[in-house]
Formats: structure tokens, sequence, C-alpha cells
């Protein structure tokens, strides 16, 4: 095993700093951090480029041991990766100070579309809007105050998604793709965030996307001031309706002031709905393709289906574990403010540090579910040995980081919202049947799961 020089961190060789690169960064880039690209994601599945990142994380822990370790990079420039679960945790719990969620390269990117964001503020402006987040979000209960409203928003919309596909489908043929589940997907989101009356703004988040697609290149792509300005300019007049039952009602209630910035929080809940509703249709698939699971998560819904404010326990461990498998925000950045000391030596202040989260989450070597769907990971009671069991939303108890939504100071303030819109959109859909995957069979309950799933080729028969 290679041995860090004495008071500094261990140094990856040149070749090992460009494999990490080549096998862990540039495909997660060219997927889209921001905004998925499609095509890129169906090559990412196809040649499992997941799978090669983990392997090369593998590789270099089983070498340097459990780091962090440094890369080299050009001078001036310090990046350093977690390899251990400890230092997960450590960093996780030790944000933003000395680890700071404004990294260099998160500034460049959602400044595109969200400048005054909390992830990409510091000091006392961060604490500020971090507080404003967690209040309209409820980031401590796990059910809204507005949920039943909130549910019903999404079974409306889900049941509107199910008459256009019989609409144009002959009986028991009823297929709905991506592009179908996004339109529903959408109206819900707009109407829970904004109100009802944007439930068909779709110029509002085709702007967005536009930004968000700029802001994939991060430093290389020049800021578009004047399309940002239409994007909140419409945004803005969302807000200033406060129309009851919404997020923006909560938000007119919720006191802010300048710093603040109370308008610019909405571009980031906006961006983590939309990898909700990539997570809601991988979740489906996984009930489509587990038996064993599916006829319990159909009888979850069947039950709750007039019971507002039902917490549908099993859809939202589905959910959860769903995003272990597959997670949307596979590198979390953190930008180190001071000098921090480490069981193998010192890391520079400035380093910038990466979690590239699907090497803990689908590490074979250390976990023996790592690639099975298990959705009892997140269930109370039900944890297997040596996972003790917590509420849904919640971690295992375990030094293995599962963060699927984060931890710490700076996890998803929206994680319970979430889980509340992706669990109800599964149980409206699943009331009518257990859908089958149809077109291509990317799962199987008796096989590992795939280290990329691409969700945007992804059919389904709704009709039992």
């Amino acid at each position: 095993m290679a041995h860090a020089s004495m008071g500094s961190l261990p140094r990856a060789s040149v070749g090992e700093s460009l494999a990490v690169l080549g096998d862990v960064v540039a495909p997660t880039i060219a997927k889209g951090v921001i905004l998925r690209r499609p095509r890129v994601v169906a090559a990412a599945e196809r040649f499992q480029l997941d799978r090669r990142a983990v392997q090369r994380l593998q590789r270099l822990r089983d070498r340097y041991g459990a780091g962090p370790l440094m890369l080299r990079m050009p001078p001036g420039r310090e990046q350093a990766v977690i390899l251990a679960p400890e230092h997960v945790r450590r960093v996780l719990d030790a944000t933003p100070e000395p680890f700071a969620t404004a990294s260099s390269e998160k500034r460049a990117a959602l400044s595109h579309f969200q400048p005054d964001g909390v992830l990409i503020s510091h000091g006392a402006v961060r604490a500020e809007r971090r507080r404003y987040n967690e209040a309209v979000l409820e980031t401590a209960c796990p059910m809204h105050h507005l949920a039943a409203r909130f549910e019903r928003v999404v079974r409306e919309e889900a049941a509107e998604l199910l008459a256009s596909i019989r609409r144009v489908s002959t009986p028991g043929t009823g297929v709905m793709d991506w592009d179908a589940f996004a339109v529903a997907w959408w109206r819900a989101v707009r109407r829970v965030v904004l109100g009802d009356g944007a439930r068909d703004d779709e110029v509002l988040t085709n702007l967005l996307q536009g930004l968000r697609s700029d802001a994939n290149w991060a430093f290389l792509q020049l800021r578009r001031l004047a399309v940002r300005d239409r994007f909140f300019a419409r945004l803005e007049a969302h807000v200033a309706r406060a129309e009851p039952g919404s997020l923006a009602a909560v938000m007119a209630a919720v006191p802010a002031h300048t710093d603040t910035a109370a308008v610019g929080q909405v571009p980031q809940w906006l961006f983590a709905f939309d990898a909700a509703g990539i997570t809601t249709v991988r979740a489906l698939a996984l009930l489509a393709t587990h038996p064993a699971y599916a006829g319990r998560a159909r009888a979850e819904a069947l039950g709750a289906s007039d019971t507002p404010g039902s917490e549908l326990p099993l859809l939202r461990a589905a959910v959860m574990d769903t995003v272990r498998l597959w997670p949307t925000t596979p590198m979390v950045l953190r930008q180190t403010t001071a000098e921090t000391t480490w069981e193998a030596g010192v890391m520079p202040a400035g380093t910038g540090v990466l979690i590239f989260v699907p090497f803990f989450d689908r590490d074979d070597e250390r976990l023996a579910y790592a690639n099975r769907f298990a959705p009892e990971l997140w269930l109370e009671g039900t944890a297997p040995a040596g996972h003790g069991g917590r509420a849904v939303g919640e971690g295992p108890a375990t030094a293995w980081p599962l963060v699927p939504f984060s931890a710490g100071p700076a996890a998803c303030a929206g994680r319970n919202l979430v889980l509340l819109l992706s669990s109800t959109m599964l149980a409206a859909l699943l009331r009518e049947s257990v859908p089958r995957v149809v077109g291509r069979a990317p799962l199987d309950a008796e096989r590992p799961l795939p280290a990329t799933l691409d969700n945007y080729t992804l059919r389904f028969a709704l009709d039992a």
C-alpha cells in the first residue's frame, strides 16, 4: 500500500488522477450535472459507466487506504477524493465550516439560474437563506402542513395522465413513456410550488431548462442575463399571487428580508423536483420488476386512497432506495475554508472535496445489498442485521454513509416534500394496476441491478 509523506495526505499519480477524471468526473459531467442529456444517459447505461467509476475508486482505496486522496491537478488547484465512509460523515457534518457548499464549480454552474441560491451562499447570508428554505419547506416535518392539498394535486394530475393515455389507446394497450409522465409531473410541481395559476406555464419551466442547460457548461458558458431576467419575471409574478395551498403562499407568511432573496430560492426547488420525477419513474420500474414488493406497495396505495396525509412508508422507502441505487446528485462537492487535519495528513485550505456517492452506495466489496433493490433499509424495524431501523427518510444506523438526500447541515431541505410527491404519484399509478415495463427489460429481481439506468427510454403498460 502506498503511504503519505510526513504531514501530507496521499497523492495519486498523474495517471491515476487522469483515470479519476476520465472514469468518474467526465462521464458524470457528460450526462449533465444540472440538466440531464438523454442521449448521453442512454450511452452511459449501455456501457455501464457508473460501474467503471465505482471500480476505479475501489482500486484507489485498495492502494491508498482511507485517504482522503489528493489528485494531481494543475498548479494552484487542489482536489481531494473521499474514500472512507467516516470521512463522508465528517465532511457532511462539518458543513459549511470548514467544508463550504459554495465550491468554485458549484458557483459557476448554479449562478446561471439561481445566483442567490443557498447552495452557493456562505456565512451569515447562507444561514439566513437556509433558515428560510427550512421554514417554507418544513424540513423537520415528515408531512408538510399542506400535504393533503399537495396529494390531491398529484392525484389529479396522475388521473389526467392516465385518462390522456387511454384516450389515444385501445383498451388494454395504454403505454406511459417519459414524455407523457413529465408533462403530468411538471403540472403537479408548478401547482404545488406556485399554485394552480402556474399549472400550464410551460414557458416558465422551458426557460429554466434552457438556463440549466447553460449551467451544465459552468465556467465555459456565458450567462444569458436576458433569459434569466425573463425567467425571474415570470417566477416573481407567480410568487406574488401567493395562491392559497401553494408553497408561494407559505413564502408570503415566512419572514424574510433583503439578504433572504426569497424568490431566488425557488429555482432550486424546481430543479430538485426535476430529479424527483426521474427518481419516481425509476422507482416505478423497480416495483414493476420486483413482484415481492409490488404487491405490498399496491396494497399500501389502495389502503391509503381515502386517507389524506398518509405517509405511505413502503413507497417512500422505495423512493429512498431508488435514489441510493441511482443518485440524482452523484457528485457532492465541498471546498475547504481552512486547513484540515486527517489521520493520514493535512489538507490545505481551498481544496475542492469530491464525494462520489455511487462509490459508497454501490460498493459491492462491502455491501451485500449494493446492487439489489432493498427498500427495507429505510423502514423502521425491518433493516437487516447491522443496519438498525430508522424512520423513513433517515439513514440506517451504520458507519456506512447511505445518504441519498445528503446529510448534515446542508442536507436536502426539501427531502420530505420530494418523498411526499413521489410516493403519492407512485400510489396513484399503482392503484390502477402494477405496471409492466415494455420494450426493454433493464431490470431483473434475480440479477444485480445496472449501475446506470436510463429513465428516458422506460415505457410502462399501465392497464392490467
